[in-house]
């Protein structure tokens, strides 16, 4: 076991030092993403003409190879955290632009004609009615882009990225030692775990109008009426 946590000494990082360049590689895109994500997402709900391009581009960008990207951006970034990075943020756009605009589009209208009856301007209504209500959208998307890119660090090992638990994947055929490649799988997937543990909290607590569990959704769900057959809700 001791094998397993002792880290060749090229990396230059402890085992805690690899995690948290990891986690800091993984996280900051996909804050990033969320941050170009939001406006963006707010112009595609408002401007239903500019949605289909818009998804259009991100996916045709997602279908691109990651180590394409990566070799294209380190002849302007060198082999660096950046050129990682980058592609991560613009990844996830592809997950989290169509889960803003999904949320936003969920508001009922009435709410919204309440929220401008009660004299709220665009910025008032987008921050404190339409944000809040598409929290849960929002947060599913921030689910699955944290997991994918968490997972996508590791190819930065291929342009020689220091850093990222990936590295340990090419140590353990360099040194042939495939319990290195064990504890990157298997920390690599712990760390996407409770980055989406957190997230499910974080839902909980921003959404505490929400039904929690299945005794909640079996309270809310409907029963069949008389008339209906056994599979009319399915």
């Amino acid at each position: 076991m001791s094998g397993f946590f002792d880290i060749p000494s090229d990396l230059q990082h402890s085992y805690l030092g690899l995690i948290g360049l990891h986690l800091r590689e993984a996280l900051l895109p996909v804050l990033a993403g969320l941050l170009l994500a939001l406006p963006t997402a707010q112009l595609c709900a408002r401007l239903r003409w500019l949605y289909p391009p818009v998804l259009g581009v991100t996916t045709v960008f997602y279908a691109i190879p990651s180590l394409a990207v990566f070799v294209i951006l380190i002849d302007y970034t060198g082999q660096t955290e950046l050129t990682v990075m980058i592609p991560l943020a613009l990844y996830s756009l592809v997950v989290l632009v169509p889960a803003i605009v999904d949320g936003v589009r969920s508001v009922p209208p009435e709410t919204l004609a309440a929220a401008t009856a009660m004299g709220f301007g665009p910025a008032r209504r987008w921050f404190q009615v339409q944000l809040p209500i598409a929290v849960p959208a929002i947060l599913a998307g921030l689910r699955v882009a944290t997991a994918s890119s968490i997972s996508l660090v590791s190819v930065g090992a291929l342009i020689g990225n220091q850093g990222a638990l990936g590295n340990l994947l090419a140590d353990a055929q360099r040194y042939d030692r495939p319990e290195l490649a064990l504890n990157s799988v298997l920390t690599t997937a712990v760390l996407a775990i409770v980055c989406d543990a957190l997230l499910v909290l974080a839902r909980n607590l921003l959404t505490p109008w929400m039904p929690r569990g299945t005794r909640a959704s079996a309270k809310t769900a409907r029963r069949p009426e008389p008339s209906e057959p056994e599979g009319a809700l399915r």
